[in-house]
């Protein structure tokens, strides 16, 4: 495949997640979890990022419903809700890296997309 596309192609992909923002999130967080939320893939797209802990939001609280699971915000940093739900798609749930924070993590798209979702416990 040729460079141009190559790039092209990665960039596009990257598009699709969401805008990183810096609110200051790193400061004084432990360097494992940061880390953790650095390297934090999707499950079903291993080569784009779930996005950073500024794009996360605590789900600790979930329901399975058939064959899936809703995940419910219990901080929503005052941007979504506490008590909202999403119901999260299977090749969303992301079971392999663990997870350091001791909270159930979801990323969710501008949008409302959901990116990852990492249910509570695993640490």
């Amino acid at each position: 495949m040729h460079l141009a596309l190559k790039l092209s192609l990665g960039l596009a992909l990257c598009s699709t997640c969401c805008l990183a923002r810096d609110n200051g999130q790193w400061e004084g967080s432990d360097p494992k979890v940061r880390q953790w939320y650095q390297k934090l893939m999707q499950p079903d797209n291993p080569r784009v990022s779930c996005c950073g802990e500024a794009d996360a939001f605590e789900a600790d609280a979930y329901e399975v419903e058939g064959d899936h699971y809703v995940a419910v915000i219990t901080d929503g940093k005052g941007m979504i809700p506490n008590g909202t739900r999403f119901s999260v798609p299977n090749h969303k749930m992301k079971w392999d890296d663990g997870n350091p924070t001791g909270h159930g993590v979801i990323f969710i798209g501008s949008q409302g997309q959901i990116f990852c979702y990492v249910a509570p416990g695993g640490v």
